[in-house]
């Protein structure tokens, strides 16, 4: 790697949004510095299996439902 180029790459304090803090390397801040989450893994349903919502906009869903129903869908 050339030199003088990079960011500083140091830890930092993540504080999640149960209260617990996890020490992280980061380029955010300062060494020893802190940040505060609003979403985190233990709370988004992209990583922990949340139900998800299918929108039917206007009755899209049902159509093709009943266009394949024979196939097993």
């Amino acid at each position: 790697m050339r030199k003088d180029i990079h960011p500083d790459y140091h830890t930092i304090n993540v504080k999640m949004t149960d209260g617990t803090i996890v020490e992280m390397r980061s380029t955010y801040g300062e060494e020893g510095a802190s940040m505060s989450l609003d979403i985190d893994p233990s709370v988004h349903p992209a990583w922990n299996g949340g139900s998800t919502r299918l929108m039917d906009a206007g009755g899209r869903v049902s159509k093709f439902k009943k266009k394949y129903e024979g196939l097993g869908f």
